[in-house]
């Protein structure tokens, strides 16, 4: 098992937040050069509790909560339509770490969600366009003949982002970090937000 970092297990920094946390082992993860760092598992349930999780991408992490990007009218999409809570896992296998945060989910602004649009690859914009996420399709073919359409529709470098594709951000309630240790004696460090904003911190039995 990794040692954990010389500055000590995060519930022991002053001042610290669990999003902070969350952040800098990202970051190492990606110091790392682990493969995809950013993969996420994301939980999401209909409004009869019925539960439903998928592998996406974590595409930013702030003080407000951590986003991620994808297909309006997919099935999280639609969930969290109608139940906007939800709850993620980030695990770094190789470094023996994981995160797992939940709480309510919002939509981005247009303008965030247009800003990360236009940052992707031209071929990755047109993809969207070419995708409605989930849904039935005939063949490969038909997906290929969308691209193509949308590849035509928008020849060059700017390719406007789909009214049905955007951002969402997980404002989390509570968060827990997990450090692997030997002899399965982990440390788990788990955070509750409390009414007034702040942060309840403790540590949880492995």
């Amino acid at each position: 098992m990794p040692a954990t970092p010389s500055e000590g297990w995060p519930d022991a920094r002053p001042g610290n937040t669990p999003l902070e946390a969350v952040r800098r082992w990202y970051e190492e993860a990606v110091a790392e050069g682990l493969f995809e760092p950013d993969a996420m598992a994301l939980a999401t349930a209909s409004p009869d509790g019925m539960p439903s999780v998928r592998i996406v991408l974590l595409k930013g992490i702030d003080d407000r909560g951590l986003r991620f990007f994808t297909n309006y009218g997919s099935r999280k999409g639609r969930e969290l339509d109608a139940n906007p809570r939800a709850a993620v896992t980030i695990h770094w296998a190789t470094m023996h770490r994981a995160v797992r945060a939940e709480g309510a989910v919002e939509r981005l602004t247009g303008e965030e969600s247009d800003a990360y649009f236009a940052s992707r690859g031209r071929e990755s914009r047109i993809g969207a366009w070419a995708s409605r996420q989930g849904t039935p399709i005939p063949d490969r073919s038909a997906l290929e003949a969308a691209f193509a359409e949308a590849d035509e529709r928008y020849p060059g470098e700017d390719v406007p982002r789909p009214d049905y594709w955007g951002g969402y951000r997980l404002v989390p309630s509570a968060v827990e970090l997990w450090q692997g240790r030997p002899n399965r004696l982990h440390d788990r460090t788990h955070w509750v937000r409390e009414p007034g904003g702040g942060w309840r911190t403790e540590r949880l039995s492995p």
